[in-house]
């Protein structure tokens, strides 16, 4: 078949499809697609090889595809409740009197405490402290001051120990209350002060130890009344 002004004017193979042949075996054969072009050396493809092979590339991107539509519609990102970085902000005075107030409501009053308090189990509770302070009459300080005769003291009483201007500016003694609201948050109750102390949130503890702080102090104030008045 000719086409003037298209093909050259040279010999021309005219072109015959030949249709794909099976062998006995039932392996496809590359068969020539023109006459006059030899066969020799086509490679034969088994055919069940070859759909699994195209199976397995279809059902894999299926899987890939469905997967990622399921994550799109099931999973749905969300903010966390608070940063991954806590950054401490100051609380005013009257913000943390009242939310340790509001802790102590919570459960018996300090005067029941007190009241059921242990200075034996107190002395044990002053392992936490007794890295930083003395209790004993006469000792020295350490990083923090001796602490015998505290309990109704001036909240700066000793004359041999240099205090943080927060503490030394604060003012008052130290009261059963002031010194509950001291060991359960030291930072809280007197900000700016120096003491690297996390506190003792556990209320019966507290109790404990400033029992055992009365029990070191020659002349400590009364215990508080009950409310209930018992």
């Amino acid at each position: 078949m000719r086409a003037a002004g298209f093909f050259p004017s040279e010999s021309v193979v005219m072109v015959a499809i030949e249709p794909l042949a099976f062998g006995a075996c039932g392996r496809l054969f590359c068969a020539p697609i023109a006459k006059g072009i030899s066969n020799k050396g086509a490679r034969p493809v088994d055919i069940m090889t070859a759909n699994k092979i195209a199976a397995g590339f279809i059902i894999s991107l299926l899987v890939v595809k469905l997967g990622a539509w399921f994550a799109e519609e099931t999973i749905e990102a969300q903010e966390p409740e608070e940063p991954a970085y806590r950054v401490a902000v100051a609380e005013t005075g009257a913000d943390q009197k009242g939310a340790a107030a509001e802790a102590a409501a919570k459960g018996p009053s300090l005067a029941e405490l007190l009241a059921n308090a242990s200075a034996e189990k107190g002395a044990k509770v002053f392992r936490k402290c007794g890295a930083c302070h003395t209790i004993d009459a006469g000792a020295g300080n350490r990083i923090g001051p001796n602490l015998h005769d505290i309990v109704g003291a001036p909240v700066a009483h000793r004359d041999d120990f240099s205090y943080s201007d927060a503490v030394k500016n604060h003012g008052g003694t130290w009261t059963y209350e002031l010194l509950d609201h001291w060991i359960a948050d030291p930072r809280a109750t007197i900000p700016g002060n120096k003491m690297a102390f996390a506190g003792i949130r556990k209320a019966k503890d507290r109790a404990d130890l400033i029992a055992f702080l009365r029990a070191n102090t020659s002349n400590p104030p009364p215990l508080p009344e009950s409310p209930s008045g018992e």
